[in-house]
């Protein structure tokens, strides 16, 4: 089997590749499980170094627009199976530059889609999709709870462009091009490495950072909700995905994912009983209104029907992701921890 993944040197897409080499095996849309030969990885910057040493990984570095125009059997060669598409402007990124986003979000999806059609092959593909397809608004409030069958209001440009790649990705696996799988991702926390400028970023940042001794924003209210889900269970749900037949899949419509329901003062909070005062006394509270202004449109409590009955789960707590993240990144924390 051959697998591409789009922004594959990133970090969702890094973590995915090593899921799938390390299982070596994928049961792709519920059929017996097959060999992972190739894992391609496309993004603007060069794959982590574990994964370029990797015999079974080749990186195409570039632009995914300008790859698909000029080389589209590099991106997607003849025998590519299966498609995580990853590649992405972030929130604030869209926000601030409509173009850069319309470029990304929406050209580079249906620029990959016209090649998957091309294969002839109706490979799978795997859109992240984001929970920012919900938006609040007083004209058109969101529910307290959104479920499966809750309209998307998408009130940022990003969350615009992700629900029109959604829409896009279910009109090509109606018509037979492709099977279409979109998810719908929440908030990834904690992600390590740099920040990024997504305006959910400080939500990974209000803790790495202070676990690193170093300050960090904290830009909007204690009590803004959030949807949270750790790194080990986003990719749990993109792999799910992957693997679910046609008929535990359902609709055409996106899934979305589990998670978990909490508060920027119950991150704090955790963050503390981790690893003590001297953590949260980092966090600067300055408050940013545009930040606070996309953040505080997004939901912040999910019911998941269709993500359960696949056997996904949300974290147990915010408590346990962060110290899920101080296991994994020992090097990254420079505080004493609390029993």
């Amino acid at each position: 089997m051959h697998i591409v993944i789009t922004g594959g040197a990133g970090f969702v897409g890094a973590r995915l590749a090593r899921t799938l080499l390390a299982r070596s095996q994928l049961a792709l849309a519920g059929a017996p499980a097959a060999s992972i030969r190739k894992v391609t990885l496309i993004d603007r910057a060069a794959p982590p170094a574990d994964l370029a040493a990797d015999p079974r990984v080749a990186a195409v570095v570039g632009d995914l627009n300008d790859l698909l125009a000029s080389a589209p059997g590099s991106v997607l060669p003849a025998d590519t199976s299966l498609v995580f598409h990853l590649a992405a402007a972030v929130s604030g990124e869209c926000e601030a530059d409509f173009d850069l986003g319309m470029r990304s979000n929406f050209a580079a999806t249906n620029a990959l889609l016209e090649a998957c059609r091309r294969l002839g092959s109706r490979p799978t593909l795997v859109f992240s999709s984001s929970l920012a397809v919900f938006g609040d608004s007083p004209e058109q409030p969101l529910p307290e709870l959104i479920t499966d069958q809750t309209l998307p209001t998408p009130q940022t440009s990003y969350g615009i462009q992700k629900f029109i790649a959604e829409q896009l990705v279910a009109d090509y696996a109606r018509k037979g091009f492709i099977r279409g799988r979109s998810v719908r991702l929440m908030t990834v926390s904690v992600r390590p490495g740099r920040p990024n400028g997504a305006a959910s970023g400080f939500f990974s940042g209000m803790i790495r950072e202070p676990l690193a001794g170093l300050r960090a924003a904290c830009p909007v209210a204690d009590e803004t909700p959030v949807a949270i889900a750790s790194p080990a269970r986003t990719i749990e749900g993109l792999v799910r995905a992957a693997e679910a037949s046609d008929a535990e899949w359902g609709p055409r419509t996106a899934l979305n994912l589990p998670s978990l329901a909490t508060t920027v003062g119950e991150m704090a909070a955790a963050l503390e009983r981790v690893a003590g005062p001297a953590a949260t006394a980092l966090l600067d509270r300055t408050p940013d209104p545009a930040i606070r202004r996309i953040v505080k449109s997004w939901p912040g409590h999910f019911e998941t029907a269709r993500a359960d009955a696949l056997g996904l789960r949300r974290d147990a707590s915010f408590e346990a992701v962060v110290r899920d993240y101080v296991r994994e990144n020992p090097d990254e924390v420079k505080l004493p921890l609390q029993a």
